[in-house]
């Protein structure tokens, strides 16, 4: 190893998080006497765990314990708190930008813009964003779920909704306070309308004005199934219960515009509305595109099965930023799925090649064959395969939770969780909307005769 080595981590999720943290594990010496050093810049101070921001939003976990702190789990790498803007990995120099950068640059336009850093190793891991589409109304009234401040909005918004339902005398404000579209019947759709649908039915008791069946949830579905990380069978299973619970799902339906509190489907369907999620998948990181670096058709970066960027020395990539070849596929050229399972152990193996690189090693091939999948339809409801068995109901849920507990980073996040969970078990639900939270400053500009409104905004958390 050279003098000092430093290793740059781009993106602080799932990957970019776990690959320094196999690093800071494997190389403690070398970072703590300075032969080497981890650097990882994100926009965020913490780590999302997403399969559990369904159950933040229905209030079954705290909001903050599906965050991981990441000065706290990699306390022998440096956190900067910032988005990286270009890469020009020839020079070995990335460009970012920080809060404190954008405040120079607003104090002094002529300043240089931005900060750079320079960089011995890289790493690729800033993730994916959401996939939207030119549909009229979306951009701004669509309310997405990749982010805790996300899932807290959104259950904000839906205990907002009953309570504008039960304050008005109007059937048309109500109809469309207590009608709530979703677009996308992946994981993330299904299992947050399970969830916040169990909240919901539940938050009704507590309001003399509504019953359960005054609500109505819609699923909307471009393809002819749900669940498309399950099998045909216990995804038909999940269909069969979410319209028990009078769900409308429609199946081979796309959504065509959202516009003036009313969802518009291609199948002819006009629902008045105020809330629209959208769920329909991700799609790379527009930073790949300023990298300069080889991508596949889909915008991710060409990777071998050893994590490394094809022709490009010292850059490394994994996760939904990565096209990594499937080595136990029967089809040629097939790529291992985007999805957290992958991205979890591809960080490891991608950390310990990267220590192997640097250690003049051989790398390992990156194989992994799918155990299966878990999925929540709501307290004690869900489905599950592993190995090839098929579970539903209470034990599919509880397989659901032990598998994502073993998976949540930290022992005090687990411990917390946990806790929590045992907690609910015992206590009723919290139903407390705290939509306040998003405008902090309202009350004291009340106080000193500003103009922010009292009650309830007109178009809350992007609502139609």
């Amino acid at each position: 190893m050279k003098e000092r080595t430093r290793v740059l981590v781009v993106g602080g999720g799932c990957v970019g998080m776990n690959t320094a943290l196999r690093l800071q594990r494997r190389l403690r010496p070398e970072l703590r006497s300075g032969a080497v050093e981890v650097v990882l810049v994100t926009a965020d101070p913490y780590m999302t765990y997403q399969p559990f921001l369904p159950e933040a939003a229905a209030g079954s976990i705290s909001p903050r314990h599906v965050v991981v702190p990441l000065r706290r789990v990699l306390g022998d790498c440096r956190v900067i708190v910032g988005e990286v803007t270009g890469i020009d990995h020839g020079r070995r120099l990335a460009r970012y930008t920080t809060a404190a950068s954008g405040e120079r640059a607003a104090r002094n336009p002529s300043a240089p813009g931005g900060e750079s850093i320079g960089y011995d190793e890289l790493v690729l891991a800033p993730g994916s964003v959401s996939r939207t589409l030119p549909v009229p109304g979306l951009a701004d009234h669509g309310i997405g779920f990749r982010t805790v401040e996300e899932a807290i909005g959104l259950r904000n918004h839906v205990l907002e909704q009953l309570d504008i339902a039960a304050s008005t005398r109007d059937p048309a404000v109500r109809e469309a306070a207590l009608t709530f579209v979703f677009v996308g019947a992946g994981y993330a759709g299904v299992e947050a309308l399970a969830e916040l649908e169990d909240m919901a039915r539940y938050a009704v008791r507590h309001y003399n004005t509504i019953a359960p069946e005054d609500l109505r949830w819609v699923l909307v579905e471009a393809s002819d199934r749900i669940l498309p990380e399950v099998d045909a069978r216990l995804a038909r299973y999940a269909l069969s219960q979410l319209r028990r619970r009078s769900v409308d799902v429609r199946l081979s339906t796309r959504l065509r515009s959202c516009t003036n509190r009313v969802v518009v489907l291609d199948d002819g369907a006009r629902l008045p509305a105020r809330t629209l999620v959208w769920t329909t998948g991700v799609r790379p990181s527009p930073l790949l595109a300023a990298t300069g670096l080889p991508l596949d058709g889909q915008g991710r970066l060409r990777c071998t099965a050893h994590l490394a960027v094809e022709g490009a020395p010292h850059a490394w990539a994994a996760g939904d930023a990565a096209a990594v070849p499937d080595i136990t596929a029967a089809t040629p050229g097939a790529t291992v799925a985007p999805n957290a399972q992958h991205a979890v152990r591809q960080a490891r193996v991608l950390g310990d090649n990267l220590v192997r690189s640097l250690r003049g090693e051989p790398p390992e091939s990156y194989a992994h064959t799918h155990l299966g999948a878990v999925a929540s339809l709501g307290l004690r409801k869900g489905v599950a395969q592993l190995r090839g068995r098929r579970l539903t109901g209470r034990a599919a849920w509880l397989l659901h939770r032990a598998y994502h507990l073993g998976r949540l980073p930290t022992l005090n996040r687990k411990a917390r969780v946990l806790a929590e969970w045992t907690l609910a078990g015992l206590f009723a639900r919290e139903i407390v909307s705290l939509g306040s939270l998003e405008h902090p400053r309202a009350e004291f500009e009340r106080a000193v005769g500003g103009k922010h409104s009292d009650g309830p905004s007109d178009d809350p958390n992007g609502s139609i």
